[in-house]
């Protein structure tokens, strides 16, 4: 029914259905911005609405007067309380980085209002929750080479998962960008191609010999009219395949990493860095807007720095 909306989620029952809010319109008009003006791809815009949603609804059932320009402090204190307690259907809490997601759409919502000069509570008075501490997975030389042995390339579909293998080391390319590539953008001569990426930044991107190799082995084999570079039953795959494909080739190999496609653009990087790339170069072929989020892999330049101090600390005189 138009201008309702499922209040259904989160109990797994069925309720009745709220009425549209002015939050829910303003969040239509917001998410409408990220599609028409900043570019950004439907499957991130489909996250920035369950968030968002999320959100509304909670206003519904806890504060159903509240306006944007009656949000505080408290109101977004109490919410984070729900996050934080929050148990899923099958009876999960809420990880602190999904946490963080809800937490950093509702800031760039509000970042929105107040750029429209719609009054609401200043974005940045909302903190980001703590991170959680993690370590980066990457797979040493070694196993990428294991890696990139496992498809069966005496078959069509082998030979294809092997060209996805050998593009995913080769340029660091999420799958989501990798998946939306059609033949006629690839320059197989020249060993590179633009690709558009988060956001909506362009960058270049560059094959390896190995790659270029297999993708003219896999192209040749190729005799339909699809455009796309990676296809099944004519159409693009998805970045699910493509994550199916890399898992299975993990398992397969036995890599005693829970590796999957972003593992590879780790390893693309590390792989960089390892041989002495600058980290400004690398942010512009990861496709990074901010050189913060590349940093992650100074793990690599400690590991280089810890060498040097073994090398020559004590052997001055």
């Amino acid at each position: 029914m138009p201008g309702l909306i499922n209040q259904t989620e989160e109990t797994g029952k069925t309720e009745k259905k709220l009425p549209r809010t002015e939050f829910d319109r303003l969040i239509e008009e917001f998410l409408e911005n990220l599609e028409i003006e900043r570019s950004y791809s439907p499957l991130t815009i489909r996250n920035y609405r369950h968030y968002l949603n999320r959100f509304s609804d909670w206003l519904k059932k806890n504060s159903p007067e509240a306006k944007p320009g009656s949000l505080t402090v408290e109101i977004i204190k109490k919410y984070r309380v729900f996050l934080a307690r929050y148990i899923g259907p099958k009876g999960t809490s809420m990880a602190r980085s999904t946490q963080s997601y809800y937490v950093i759409a509702l800031r760039s919502f509000l970042r929105w209002l107040v750029r429209n000069d719609i009054k609401t509570l200043p974005p940045e008075k909302i903190d980001l929750p703590k991170a959680e501490s993690r370590s980066l997975k990457f797979l040493t030389t070694e196993q990428v080479e294991r890696l990139l042995s496992q498809p069966e390339i005496s078959k069509p579909t082998g030979l294809r998962d092997k060209a996805i293998l050998e593009t995913l080391f080769s340029t660091g390319l999420r799958v989501s960008e990798l998946v939306k590539l059609n033949r006629d953008q690839i320059d197989l001569k020249r060993r590179e191609f633009g690709v558009i990426g988060k956001g909506g930044r362009p960058r270049v991107v560059f094959l390896s010999d190995s790659a270029v190799k297999w993708l003219e082995k896999y192209l040749a084999t190729r005799d339909d009219d699809n455009p796309a570079l990676f296809n099944s039953k004519d159409k693009h795959l998805t970045a699910r395949t493509v994550q199916r494909i890399v898992k299975k080739y993990v398992k397969k190999g036995k890599i005693p990493v829970d590796a999957s496609c972003h593992t590879l653009r780790h390893s693309f990087a590390t792989d960089l860095l390892m041989a002495g790339a600058d980290i400004r170069s690398v942010q512009e072929m990861l496709g990074h807007k901010n050189i913060s989020t590349t940093q992650i892999y100074t793990h690599v330049t400690n590991r280089q720095l810890r060498n040097v101090h073994d090398a020559f600390h004590g052997k001055g005189k």
